[in-house]
């Protein structure tokens, strides 16, 4: 993370300056900020019409019921996209530009959903409850395995529940509160 750190605050700013002092050397001050100032806005324009079909595209998908995932990673994509664009730089405006790409940007989502899942440890927890639900993993009766039960590495929180009548007044002698947001 400390390396992240310092690429963001220190490089770039650093390669932005840089690039700046080369272009605005090479075609005049003017041109170089009318380039900054076109490119946003190019920036922009694509990325409301390549948000649009993103949009598009998460509908159908879930309309056919499945999950919206490679389009959400798009609109992630897109953001950041907007982001670098927005931001005054000619280095940022290349990485913008290249998230505005699809092929690319599915590349680096691909990378990036390796790289969290080798990164990751991924444990799924599943137990039947009571009350008419069910867990929504099969039904059936579940089985301790390799990954189930309490992670011995994280805290344990312990609490009790109290179930609640339909009628407000059964709470414990508390009367019933008409401002409370926590009603249904």
């Amino acid at each position: 993370m400390p390396a992240f750190l310092f690429l963001i605050f220190i490089a770039v700013p650093l390669i932005e300056i840089a690039i700046f002092i080369e272009v605005g050397g090479a075609i005049g001050v003017w041109p170089t900020v009318g380039i900054v100032l076109a490119t946003a806005f190019i920036g922009a324009t694509l990325l409301r019409v390549q948000g649009l079909t993103t949009w598009r595209r998460a509908e159908e998908a879930m309309r056919r019921g499945e999950p919206p995932v490679a389009e959400m990673l798009d609109g992630v994509f897109l953001f950041i996209a907007a982001l670098l664009m927005v931001t005054p730089g000619l280095f940022t405006d290349c990485i913008g530009f290249a998230l505005l790409i699809p092929p690319f940007r599915r590349a680096i989502g691909r990378y990036a959903a390796r790289r969290i899942a080798a990164s990751s440890r991924f444990t799924v927890y599943s137990s039947g409850m009571s009350g008419g639900m069910s867990s929504g993993m099969g039904g059936g009766p579940q089985r301790p395995g390799p990954h189930s039960g309490p992670h011995s590495g994280g805290p344990v929180i312990e609490g009790e529940a109290e179930e609640i009548g339909e009628n407000e007044n059964d709470r414990k002698g508390e009367g019933p509160r008409g401002d409370s947001p926590w009603k249904q």
